[in-house]
């Protein structure tokens, strides 16, 4: 399929659903007799079905609209950088449209999400330190288009998806540890803080390709390459985010970062007799050439030097580097009102030019602990990531007093569905070493943060 074919049938798809949801706000749905709405407790969306023209809008043209407001108040409550409280939002605006309903398209969908963030002022990763974020919708404060892709399927076994992606929309996630709202238990830490600005998930996606192949009912293989570098721009002088502050930046530049991943997924539907399970192993390889070495760096003349040396003028910078992992999400026990899941995740990267050198969490999710809630879900999930011995020998090194070791991070947290669009989550934290063990910038005497103590509060509401 040509650029130029793929950019026309971009172009088609936004003219018309512009063109539907023109027809919609003139009340061509007017004639169909809308279904009673249901009362406020008990409707998906606060909104409602806006006197039927939503639901007219995906059966008779094949677009959903979907809003989504997320706000949260995460305190620490001690230990950390600042023992402070922090609020952070975020509302998300969707539109998927299925093509082959809207203008004839067999096998073909469009997406497009825009989020605007903010928060107010100092953010909850910032007051405690740590690597992993204890806030999964922590970001920049700014209106950003996140993805945009066209997708097309063939055959009933493969899926082509191109345009601006996010990886941790697909690639290793974990439907239990989904309960839980610190970023590490999306986008694992051992890519967030080896792939470069962080790769293409949450809050920057990237322009790329994604195949997706049904092997069997129950196998699927996902084959990937991006953008390497979601900032979008050669020369970043600031933050990746400040970078690419509005999605817009769809330079490709940074190489090409390549994912793989194959899963294995049973009892998937609703009815199976089975407990469900999902098992994944994949991996990521980036061609970046500019991937900093952890303890070493170059002189002036070119030659290798520790980078505590004062002659250093650098780091060394390696050209490639990689990741595998795997994942398991297991149904141990499920009745009508109940169910238990566990789950795990590791993996491991190079330790000479990464600051994590391996990484794993676990834990499980219960659904349904109240009688009479068979919605709601506490999760508790614990996390592990290892510095690199790369790192931690840089420290010595230079003499540091304290050298990096690793970052723990246990989680508890409960959703409860307060009606069909209202999730209400009160959320702890305990993190161990914050930073890996680093020294605290607010500490006169260079002491190391103080393992953290984070309580919060999320709503998430659905209109």
């Amino acid at each position: 399929m040509s650029a130029d074919s793929l950019t026309s049938r971009f172009r088609c798809t936004a003219l018309a659903a512009a063109a539907a949801l023109t027809v919609a706000q003139g009340g061509a749905f007017a004639a169909d007799k809308a279904k009673p709405e249901p009362s406020l407790w008990q409707r998906e969306t606060l909104t409602g079905d806006w006197g039927g023209q939503r639901t007219a809008l995906k059966e008779n043209y094949g677009i959903e609209i979907t809003l989504i407001y997320i706000g949260e108040v995460l305190g620490v409550m001690s230990g950390g950088v600042n023992r402070t409280t922090s609020y952070e939002g975020r509302a998300e605006f969707t539109v998927d449209t299925d093509l082959q309903k809207l203008i004839g398209l067999a096998g073909a969908k469009s997406h497009f999400k825009i989020y605007q963030i903010h928060d107010g002022g100092r953010n909850a990763v910032a007051n405690v330190g740590s690597i992993a974020d204890p806030s999964n919708i922590d970001a920049l404060s700014t209106t950003r288009l996140f993805t945009a892709w066209y997708e097309q399927s063939f055959a009933d076994r493969f899926s082509l998806r191109i345009g601006q992606l996010a990886a941790d929309d697909e690639f290793i996630t974990s439907p239990t540890a989904g309960g839980l709202i610190n970023g590490t238990f999306g986008w694992a830490g051992l890519l967030a803080a080896n792939i470069t600005s962080g790769g293409p998930a949450y809050p920057l996606a990237a322009p790329g390709v994604r195949l997706a192949t049904t092997l069997t009912d129950k196998v699927t293989l996902l084959t990937a390459v991006f953008a390497g570098d979601p900032a979008g721009r050669t020369t970043c002088t600031v933050t990746p985010q400040e970078c690419n502050e509005r999605g817009l930046n769809f330079g490709l530049v940074g190489g090409a970062l390549w994912m793989s991943e194959l899963q294995y997924a049973v009892n998937q539907s609703k009815g199976a007799a089975g407990l469900p399970a999902v098992y994944k192993l994949g991996g990521w390889y980036s061609t970046n050439s500019r991937f900093a070495d952890q303890r070493f760096g170059r002189n002036a003349a070119g030659s290798r030097v520790l980078l505590s040396d004062p002659a250093s003028t650098g780091p060394y910078l390696h050209k490639g580097n990689w990741g595998l992992y795997g994942v398991i999400d297991q149904t141990v026990f499920q009745s009508s009102e109940r169910a238990l899941s566990l789950f795990m995740r590791g993996g491991f990267s190079p330790s000479d030019r990464n600051l994590i050198s391996y990484y794993i969490d676990g834990g499980a999710g219960l659904k349904g602990l109240f009688n009479g809630r068979p919605d709601d879900t506490l999760t508790f999930g614990v996390a592990y990531a290892k510095i690199s011995k790369d790192a931690a020998a840089a420290d010595i090194d230079a003499g540091n007093a304290i050298v990096r070791s690793q970052e723990v991070v246990f989680e508890l947290s409960y959703a409860a569905q307060l009606a069909p669009w209202w999730i209400l989550q009160p959320d702890l934290q305990y993190i161990v070493r914050p930073g890996g063990n680093v020294a605290n910038p607010n500490d006169p005497n260079g002491a190391a943060i103080k393992n953290a103590f984070v309580a919060g509060l999320r709503s998430t509401i659905k209109f």
